[in-house]
């Protein structure tokens, strides 16, 4: 008809509720405290900010939810060993016949280690003979590495990274997962690689702690059923920004396999967001559950944390507990103050409150190897199982090294939400 129209047949969006997750509506909120500080950290302050709406874990990602990620590496590995010795593990052509490079793993061949061809072709993925503890044939979890891609938007936005026009070519450069300085050749140098072990640090139990016994959680926290619905620790920034990425993609390959173009991205979120998240729509609340104290009118203690005078188990738990064993706050989320603490995507810089923008502020920093140890440093939020009341207040913020894997710190997912909420 000659008219604006746009373009036709566009199929309809309506998001789902995904699975696990909770709506946080989109809204303002006064970011920073809401008691003394009674650290005197001075690296906060009372800030009006406003955030997008998303969808965030109703808990944190429990030792299950995490190993299947871990199984995922194993199993990834395990096919690509295989097909190098048996072609039916690897798809290397396209319906046309056109060669895949690098060749895709084909999930509907059936492993079985019985037979010695296969078991012969992954036996470089357990732990060698002389490393074998009562002979027990283990994956070696070193071998465990997963290889991961995701786009710097922040560099490819930068204007002088951007293609010129005129001599139709980059011109800038940007600085990889590695740290290593690159110049733009095309596109593809805003795709960054990194690879990461995904293995948790089950020995953290052991590390973080002179003089306890911890053996036992260190031999089972991880692995054994008993634990499988408490939160994953042990794992660093890096681990929780991969398992991530992991979970995007997975959800992605089936909605594609499903005929969905949708993409949904998740990620860890910003510390502005987690604290609006456990605010739970409560102004000026000192912990989630909109109070200032920490028990309820029965004299129970509403959080897992360090309460009393280092009397860990009179709130319920001595060292973490199961997901969701307390109350949720306003939103549906669980256990925003205690239990463990939670890796956020932000970097720390104690003025940042100060330099970041009132809408979705975000302060991001990817340090390179040779930076000092302050620029590596990540927030988390939330206090954990042992720490002081102090640390579970919504407000409080901490901090952890990159690179740093502990006893009392994990981690849940947030995935933005697409278009208006309201």
């Amino acid at each position: 008809m000659g008219e604006l129209t746009g373009v036709s047949k566009r199929k309809k969006y309506y998001e789902p509720e995904p699975f696990g997750m909770v709506f946080i509506p989109q809204g303002s909120f006064n970011v920073g405290p809401s008691d003394q500080d009674v650290a005197w950290a001075q690296n906060n302050f009372s800030k009006t900010v406003t955030v997008d709406a998303f969808w965030m874990d109703e808990t944190e990602i429990t030792n299950n939810e995490y190993r299947q990620f871990v199984f995922y590496v194993r199993d990834s590995i395990m096919r690509r060993m295989l097909g190098e010795q048996i072609e039916d593990f690897l798809i290397t052509e396209d319906e046309a016949g056109n060669a895949i490079e690098p060749p895709l793993i084909n999930w509907d061949t059936k492993v079985d280690l019985k037979q010695e061809e296969q078991r012969e072709a992954v036996k470089d993925l357990f732990y060698p003979e002389q490393e074998r503890f009562w002979r027990r044939k283990d994956i070696d979890p070193r071998k465990l590495n997963y290889e991961y891609y995701w786009v710097d938007y922040k560099q490819a936005a930068n204007k002088h990274n951007r293609y010129n026009f005129e001599t139709k070519k980059y011109e800038g450069f940007v600085y990889n997962a590695q740290g290593e300085k690159v110049e733009i050749a095309n596109r593809s140098a805003f795709v960054m690689r990194d690879v990461v072990n995904v293995y948790p640090d089950t020995l953290c139990w052991i590390a973080d702690f002179s003089y306890s016994f911890n053996e036992p959680l260190a031999n089972m926290y991880f692995w054994h059923p008993a634990y499988d619905n408490y939160p994953v620790v042990g794992v660093t920034w890096k681990q929780a920004s991969a398992f991530c990425i992991w979970r995007t993609k997975f959800l992605n390959d089936y909605l594609a396999a499903q005929g969905d173009i949708f993409v949904h991205d998740y990620r860890l979120p910003i510390e502005t967001e987690w604290e609006y998240a456990a605010r739970g729509g409560l102004d000026l609340a000192m912990y989630p559950w909109g109070g200032m104290y920490t028990r309820n009118y029965s004299g129970c203690f509403l959080a897992n944390f360090k309460p009393l005078r280092g009397n860990y188990s009179d709130d319920g738990g001595v060292t973490t507990v199961k997901v969701g064993t307390y109350e949720p706050n306003e939103y549906g989320l669980y256990d925003m103050a205690g239990n463990v603490a939670e890796w956020t995507c932000s970097a720390y810089d104690e003025s940042s409150y100060a330099f970041t923008h009132d809408l979705n502020p975000d302060y991001k920093y990817n340090a390179k190897p040779d930076d000092p140890a302050t620029m590596k440093r990540k927030v988390i939020r939330g206090g954990s199982w042992k720490d002081i009341a102090y640390y579970i207040q919504v407000s409080t913020r901490s901090y952890e090294y990159a690179d740093s894997a502990k006893s009392y710190i994990g981690f849940r997912c947030v995935r933005t939400y697409l278009g208006n909420s309201n």
